[in-house]
């Protein structure tokens, strides 16, 4: 599969006259989206109505009430801070559903009735978490062939250790020493605060401590002699200028989120800070002057990819395609998908730099971390990657409860390049390879990727 130059250039032109409104709703009032609707892939359907929005987490075992949001407007809905979209698409029956904080859509189909398993209640035992969470693994994770994983084979394993007897604890145990083999940052175990999850080998899944040890060394070795340093969005955001003539920048974002200190900010709130931040840093002045920018994601914990994206788009003056987005779309076939979506960045209408930019990475660059590393392959301009391959977990996180109240978070969803390529599992590799942050690092007073990039940057 490639996603075609023209596709990408007319889905642009559509996204900017708008689209005319489906022959079916010409003449008269927009049917309502109130009802019940399949999602495709996702495992879930929605009910709408009474100005609520339920979701139902379903398997061929279960039906669970997931997230539940209320309605603010005409399709819009508002939960924790984002914002829920639903509008109709080419007929009554078929509808898309989009979030402010995520890119791309789900195509949801509007259905009769809720499955049969949604109007009976699920049995809350060891056995029936057990089944559940297998199966939703079973129905959903795209990457079992990849990792080399036989889930049934699992599930013969543990299923007969566990009966109405077993401790919820030692269930938690038995859900984690199921998934750890898979070594996916995005596949968790919660019970209450007790969570299990296991990063790729090798790698270090960022956290507070390590965000705030490489920061410290960042200051104080390289840009100890920066004539302008500035942090920005609660210091997820550090900019410097390296160089008195603003020839060369440095630009560190530590997560996509976080921006505020209120932990229940809005998401419209996130972007707001954000931009206060770019408009800070890529002033028409600085952006002119600039030969080179430096972007520092080797300590990146992810969150918003729409953030993401609004980075980009500061950065190219021309349309293109980031990446496209698909899910796993059949419980029986991991093979088959939804339709991709191609997410697309539009260049910003606020100043913008389009030169040279070099991206470090490495093992701790982890999901919106990584599918913005994969947003600047095909910017157009100058672009290169240096340090190490990324943490290699793109797909928003699926949550599914369990019938006893503990959580199971995985993946379900592919982020493809123009050929159809994905770095799941190994991550996005750089360029140009170079140790990060390793111990012998530290001890040294070494920046290898740094210094690379402001050797590399200094040569255009």
């Amino acid at each position: 599969m490639r996603i075609a130059a023209a596709t990408a250039i007319a889905t642009v032109l559509t996204l900017a006259v708008g689209t005319a409104a489906p022959a079916a709703f010409a003449g008269g009032a927009e049917p309502s989206t109130n009802g019940l609707w399949r999602m495709d892939g996702y495992g879930t359907v929605l009910a709408l109505g009474h100005g609520t929005y339920q979701e139902y987490q379903t398997t061929s075992v279960s039906c669970l009430r997931g997230d539940s949001a209320r309605q603010t407007g005409p399709g819009t809905y508002t939960a924790g801070g984002d914002v829920l979209t639903v509008r109709l698409a080419r007929d009554r029956d078929h509808a898309t559903l989009g979030a402010a904080s995520a890119v791309g859509h789900r195509e949801l189909v509007r259905v009769s009735a809720l499955p049969a398993a949604c109007t009976r209640p699920t049995p809350k035992g060891p056995p029936a978490s057990f089944d559940v969470f297998w199966q939703s693994y079973e129905e959903n994770y795209p990457f079992f062939a990849a990792k080399g994983i036989d889930w049934h084979a699992v599930r013969d394993e543990y299923r007969p250790q566990v009966h109405k007897d077993t401790t919820r604890a030692e269930l938690f145990d038995i859900f984690s020493r199921m998934v750890r083999p898979l070594y996916d940052a995005h596949v968790a175990v919660q019970d209450g605060d007790r969570v299990f999850a296991e990063g790729r080998p090798g790698t270090e899944v960022p956290g507070e401590q390590l965000d705030a040890r490489v920061k410290k060394f960042i200051v104080a070795r390289d840009l100890a002699g920066a004539p302008y340093r500035r942090d920005f969005a609660n210091g997820r955001i550090t900019y410097a200028d390296l160089s008195v003539d603003d020839r060369l920048g440095y630009l560190r974002i530590s997560g996509f989120g976080g921006y505020l200190a209120d932990e229940k900010a809005s998401y419209a709130a996130q972007l707001a800070e954000l931009d206060r931040a770019l408009n800070t840093v890529l002033t028409p002045e600085r952006s002119r002057h600039l030969h080179g920018l430096i972007i520092d994601l080797r300590i990146n914990g992810g969150g918003s990819d729409a953030l993401g994206i609004h980075i980009a788009e500061r950065l190219t003056d021309s349309p293109y395609v980031a990446y496209a987005k698909r899910a796993r779309n059949d419980p029986a076939d991991p093979s088959r998908h939804t339709r991709p979506e191609p997410i697309l960045v539009l260049p910003a209408h606020a100043p913008r730099y389009t030169g040279p930019v070099a991206v470090l990475t490495g093992g701790s660059t982890v999901s919106a971390g990584e599918t913005f590393t994969q947003a600047l392959i095909d910017r157009p301009g100058r672009t290169v990657r240096i340090g190490q391959p990324t943490q290699g977990v793109f797909s928003d996180v699926m949550e599914r409860r369990l019938p006893n109240g503990m959580t199971a978070w995985l993946p379900n969803e592919e982020y493809l390049t123009d050929s159809g390529r994905t770095f799941d599992g190994t991550g996005i590799p750089p360029e140009v390879s170079v140790p990060v942050f390793t111990e012998e690092e530290f001890g040294e007073g070494r920046d290898s990727a740094f210094d690379r990039a402001v050797h590399t940057m200094a040569r255009g």
